[in-house]
């Protein structure tokens, strides 16, 4: 089966942003004592929902659960504040999008982050128009490591697994992807992300 869509994660992989959720989310917590470590947000949090995050504060660290929704709007506030003065364009990422839509891939975004936080930063990174669409936390029951939103997207595209190449750069990413069934692409953080860099990825499965 050939390769007919490509799906993105968005934090670390076409938004150098994991550092961004990391800052604002701290800075949200700061107020009430509370904070993660660096290594704690790396090795246990990374590419998890903010919500989940703070579920898993007040399991090991007895943080209020109360403060909950509190400081997950404040997070978001953070966030947006820090897209709109740092997220912008890369190019390599720009050519590759428009080199695969060229190509005739379907293209679309699933990330643990809210719908808002998606649009805006794949608006300021310039990369919208290339999109089909765009599947976010709110779009499903359960988040990555669960693999609901890739076969969501994957489904709406009308493709078999087989037929997508999902581009992923965290464990939890990874396990969702594999677990849909489609292709994976692992990256280490967005600079991996280039147009070679997928359509030999391509090659290697359609020639398989």
């Amino acid at each position: 089966m050939k390769i007919k869509a490509v799906i993105f994660d968005m934090d670390g992989v076409l938004i150098d942003a994991k550092d961004w959720h990391y800052e604002s989310l701290n800075k949200a917590l700061g107020l009430f004592g509370a904070e993660i470590s660096r290594y704690d947000h790396l090795v246990t949090f990374d590419g998890l929902p903010t919500k989940k995050k703070l579920e898993m504060l007040s399991l090991e660290g007895g943080f209020p659960k109360g403060l909950h929704g509190f400081v997950n709007d404040l997070k978001q506030q953070y966030t947006m504040d820090i897209i709109h003065a740092k997220c912008k364009p890369v190019f390599q990422h720009q050519y590759a999008l428009s080199k695969l839509k060229n190509a005739g891939y379907h293209m679309a975004v699933c990330s643990n982050s809210i719908r808002k936080s998606i649009e805006v930063m794949m608006e300021k990174a310039g990369l919208s128009p290339y999109l089909d669409f765009i599947i976010s936390n709110q779009d499903v029951k359960h988040g990555k490591p669960d693999p609901e939103m890739y076969n969501t997207a994957i489904q709406r595209l009308g493709l078999d697994p087989k037929e997508c190449l999902i581009v992923e750069d965290n464990e939890n990413g990874i396990k969702a992807a594999l677990a849909s069934g489609g292709h994976l692409l692992k990256v280490e953080n967005p600079d991996d992300v280039h147009y070679y860099n997928i359509v030999h990825r391509i090659a290697e499965i359609d020639n398989a």
